[in-house]
């Protein structure tokens, strides 16, 4: 467990910092890139989950929130997976790493959510209630995020763990759900509507 005692440390004033193996690298590494967006991705989620925590117990919003606590503690598992690159004789069952089951959670996640959401006939414009508006920033982000991590991949691709990507993937599909749910199971979503404002 990792142990704050100090917030600034001056070791980053000249532009550089550490990774979780302890090398150092400039902060617009895109390994650091992408750290830092699954990072942002999980402070959108936190904003979401404060709108879903307010909700009565047993309601919608009180079991998304459930799972969104859930998410934002994987959400930081990813981070960490990033933050140490993967090394030839590393013993990789002492590594904090992003595994298969975590990435099959959101599976099914998004397989209940998605039974009681009635089919889209067209593009869902990012909106509705507070809480599907934020999951829909949360959704965004993540995919920002999983862009990035495809790009560190392609760049070092023995040293990364490809289930990131995949987890993040899994992530941005589950959070568009989510907020169709958080939209009163679809029927509160705002359907795009392709020239709706085009002038003859």
């Amino acid at each position: 467990m990792a142990r704050l005692t100090r917030i600034y440390t001056k070791t980053g004033d000249t532009g550089s910092t550490g990774l979780g193996d302890g090398s150092r690298v400039r902060k617009d590494d895109i390994r650091v890139e992408t750290y830092g967006t699954v990072d942002e991705a999980n402070a959108a989620l936190g904003v979401a989950l404060s709108i879903a925590s307010a909700s009565a117990p047993g309601t919608r919003g009180a079991r998304l929130a459930d799972l969104l606590r859930s998410i934002q503690n994987d959400l930081f598992d990813v981070g960490a997976d990033l933050c140490v690159p993967i090394e030839k004789n590393q013993d990789q069952s002492k590594m904090l790493r992003v595994t298969t089951g975590q990435t099959e959670r959101l599976e099914k996640a998004i397989d209940q959510a998605n039974e009681h959401l009635a089919p889209l006939s067209n593009f869902v414009l990012p909106g509705g209630s507070p809480l599907a508006s934020a999951l829909h920033v949360a959704r965004t982000v993540t995919r920002r995020a999983e862009r990035l991590c495809v790009t560190l991949h392609e760049h070092d691709k023995p040293r990364t763990n490809p289930e990131s990507i995949r987890y993040l993937n899994r992530l941005s599909d589950l959070l568009f759900v989510l907020a169709r749910v958080a939209n009163d199971n679809g029927a509160g979503d705002i359907l795009w509507v392709p020239g709706a404002n085009r002038t003859s």
